[in-house]
C-alpha cells in the first residue's frame, strides 16, 4: 500500500500516471484484444503520462519551493546546492519540505525571541550605565561651579568640596574599570592563572581583610561546623579571592546587627568543591533572583547607591566563575538571609 503521507513528486507522478494509464489500456484490449498492443499502449500511455506530470510538479510547483529554500538559507547557490536542488529535493516529499520550513520557521522565531530580549537587555542597560554615570559626573559639575562661583575663596567648603568631587571621580573609574573587566572577562582576554590552593585559607584571609567593617556592625564572620577540613582547589586564586571579597562585602552590607556570616565548602562529586556564603540580612525577593547577576542591576536602587560601589561586582563575580568553566548561583527569601555560592575544580595532580 502506498504510503500518501511521505510520498515524493516523482512518486506522485509515477502512482498517477500509472491510475491513468490502466484504465486505458483496458479499454483498447476490450475494443482490441490482443495482449502486446495494450502492453505497448500502456507502456507508452504510462510514461508520457510520467513526464508530463512530472515535468509540471517540478516546473510549477518544486520550482516555487527552490525559490522558498534559497529565501530560507539567503545565500546565492553554490554548485552543490544546485545539485541539491536539482537531484535530492525533488525526491523529498511535500510533508518532509515542510518541516524543513517549520523548522526553519522555528528556527527563526527563537532568533527573533533572543534579539528581542538582547534588544531589551540593552535599552536598560544603556539607561543603567546612563543614570550611574550621571550621577558622580553631576555632582562633580556641582562641585566645581560652586567653587568657581566663590566658594574656592573659602578654604574649609573648598576642602569639603574638593574631596567630594574626588571621590565621585573615584567612582567614576571604578566603574570603568569593572566595565574594562568585564570586557575582558567575555572576550577570553582575561588570562587565568590557575593553581593549587586551601579554600578555607583563602576564605580566612577575605574575612581578616573584611573583619573591621564586621567588627563596627556586630557581625560574627566564620566557616560553617563540619566544614573546618581543608579542601583543596584548583583555580585562579587571586580571581577567586575578588569573588569571596565581593560575597562577603554584600553580606556585610546587607546584613542584619549582630548577625552572623558563614563560609561552606563542601566536596560534590570528589572532581568539585561547593562554595557558599550564607548571611542573615535583609534577602532578595524572588522576582529579583534572576536578574542579580545583572549588569547595574540593584534589587533597590536607592538603599544599594547608598552603600556605595558601581554596580558591576556581582555581574563581575558570575564572568569570573563562568570563566573557570563553572556556575554560580544564589538562594534567598525576604527577611531569612541570602546564600551565595559557586563551584571550582578540585585539585589538580
Amino acid at each position: 500500500m502506498l504510503n500518501t503521507k511521505n510520498i515524493s513528486p516523482r512518486q506522485l507522478s509515477a502512482f498517477t500516471a500509472f491510475i491513468i494509464s490502466i484504465p486505458i489500456s483496458l479499454c483498447i484490449l476490450f475494443f482490441e484484444p490482443v495482449w502486446w498492443v495494450a502492453i505497448i499502449f500502456f507502456v507508452v500511455i504510462f510514461s508520457g503520462s510520467y513526464a508530463l506530470i512530472n515535468f509540471t510538479m517540478e516546473r510549477f510547483i518544486y520550482r516555487k519551493i527552490k525559490l522558498i529554500y534559497k529565501f530560507i538559507y539567503q545565500t546565492k547557490a553554490s554548485k552543490r546546492e544546485e545539485f541539491y536542488y536539482k537531484n535530492i529535493l525533488p525526491q523529498k516529499s511535500i510533508d518532509e519540505v515542510s518541516q524543513d520550513v517549520e523548522r526553519w520557521a522555528e528556527q527563526r522565531k527563537k532568533e527573533i525571541e533572543v534579539l528581542r530580549a538582547n534588544e531589551a537587555f540593552r535599552k536598560e542597560f544603556l539607561q543603567n550605565l546612563s543614570h550611574e554615570l550621571k550621577t558622580p559626573i553631576f555632582a562633580i559639575q556641582g562641585y566645581i561651579d560652586t567653587l568657581l562661583n566663590g566658594a574656592m575663596n573659602n578654604p574649609e567648603v573648598s576642602t569639603k568640596f574638593l574631596g567630594s568631587t574626588s571621590k565621585n571621580i573615584q567612582r567614576l573609574v571604578n566603574i570603568l574599570n569593572d566595565l574594562d573587566e568585564i570586557t575582558r572577562l567575555e572576550s577570553g582576554e582575561q588570562v587565568l592563572y590557575k593553581e593549587n590552593f586551601v579554600i578555607q585559607d583563602l576564605i580566612r584571609e577575605v574575612f581578616d581583610s573584611l573583619s573591621l567593617i564586621a567588627v563596627q556592625k556586630g557581625i560574627r564572620l566564620g566557616i560553617k561546623k563540619g566544614c573546618e577540613s581543608p579542601l583543596t582547589v584548583f583555580a585562579d586564586k587571586e580571581k577567586i579571592r575578588q569573588v569571596l571579597i565581593n560575597f562577603v562585602d554584600n553580606a556585610l552590607k546587607y546584613g542584619k546587627m549582630d548577625g552572623n556570616v558563614t563560609a561552606s565548602a563542601y566536596i560534590t562529586d570528589g572532581r568539585h568543591v561547593l562554595l557558599e556564603i550564607s548571611d542573615e540580612g535583609i534577602g532578595i525577593s524572588e522576582d529579583h533572583l534572576s536578574r542579580v547577576f545583572e549588569r547595574f542591576y540593584r534589587t533597590d536602587a536607592a538603599r544599594s547607591r547608598k552603600e556605595g560601589g558601581s554596580g558591576l561586582g556581582l555581574s563581575i563575580c558570575k564572568h569570573i566563575i563562568e570563566a573557570h568553566g563553572q556556575s554560580i548561583h544564589v538562594r534567598s527569601k525576604v527577611d531569612i538571609g541570602s546564600t551565595f555560592g559557586f563551584i571550582l575544580d578540585a585539585k589538580k595532580e
